[in-house]
């Protein structure tokens, strides 16, 4: 498969997956892009991370060098993706919306959060990493929110299956931990976990914060919990957020982050592999692990 065409791949099955409804306002993920690397390039074996920045790509070059690779697929953006990262977010509005909260509401609380996420990116050196690529002529690309709306797709289907019906906060975790990749957190202590709320306490309406960018606007608990919704399934949750979501008297469960990641990578991975009729040789490194699904 060339690289232009894996692209356009990793685009449209993020777009088939957005929890957007209005699908044909999505024409591309501002935080997703080839970073380096020409279009026509043939690609057999991948190098695929969570985080890939220098050292990772040096590692690469060094594999490259013993035994060939093609492309090297980091979840987390760098580059102009990075940059593009606030833009992204604009997807929270409609994951609020469905959940009850006011459009109007959401839009100024989400516009709010997006000026002061692109006052943080802003500063970052965006191209070190891509930098880095194009001195080693190490081909380089992300996905990130195309993997992320394909977390939130899976987790949703499970738990609208009516044998994973989530009457108490730890039948969450116990649902959570029948996934290959969440299991594999198990073992290094970053499996699933309540971190508020009473194990069997009831869970309530849920909405999973597994896609949009990054974290939301900090003063959307109260919103969320006034629209019914009474437990978040997140992948992290920074502290200042905690310290309002505990306000709220909302229940989380954090999934774990790198695990959800992992869980999303490999998801979309399967879906262009299917859609191909290709198998990649994929070296697994910087917190991912490839599991394939039938």
């Amino acid at each position: 498969m060339k690289l232009i065409n894996f692209y356009n791949q990793v685009v449209n099955f993020g777009r088939l997956a957005d929890p957007r409804k209005d699908k044909q306002r999505i024409k591309s993920f501002p935080d997703s892009a080839i970073l380096f690397g020409k279009p026509n390039l043939e690609i057999k074996k991948i190098m695929v991370g969570i985080d890939i920045e220098v050292a990772e790509l040096l590692l690469a070059d060094r594999i490259r060098q013993r035994e060939g690779l093609d492309l090297v697929i980091a979840h987390h953006p760098e580059g102009k993706a990075y940059a593009g990262l606030p833009e992204v977010m604009r997807l929270q509005i409609d994951l609020l919306t469905q959940a009850g909260v006011a459009q109007k509401t959401a839009t100024k609380l989400l516009q709010e959060r997006m000026a002061q996420v692109e006052r943080r990116v802003l500063p970052q050196n965006h191209t070190r990493p891509v930098d880095a690529a194009r001195l080693l002529n190490m081909p380089f690309m992300n996905m990130h929110t195309p993997a992320d709306n394909h977390v939130y797709r899976y987790l949703e289907a499970i738990f609208n299956q009516k044998a994973n019906r989530a009457g108490l906060l730890q039948d969450v975790v116990k649902i959570l931990n029948t996934i290959p990749e969440y299991q594999i957190a198990q073992k290094f202590n970053t499996g699933p976990r309540i971190i508020l709320g009473n194990p069997r306490r009831p869970t309530g309406k849920i909405l999973f914060e597994m896609t949009g960018g990054t974290e939301g606007s900090v003063d959307v608990f109260d919103k969320l919990y006034k629209a019914g919704v009474r437990t978040l399934i997140s992948m992290h949750l920074s502290e200042e957020h905690f310290k309002k979501v505990k306000n709220a008297n909302l229940n989380v469960v954090i999934a774990g982050h790198i695990s959800s990641d992992t869980l999303g990578l490999n998801l979309l991975l399967d879906k262009i592999e299917k859609s191909a009729k290709q198998n990649f040789e994929v070296i697994a490194c910087s917190g991912f692990t490839r599991i394939k699904r039938k």
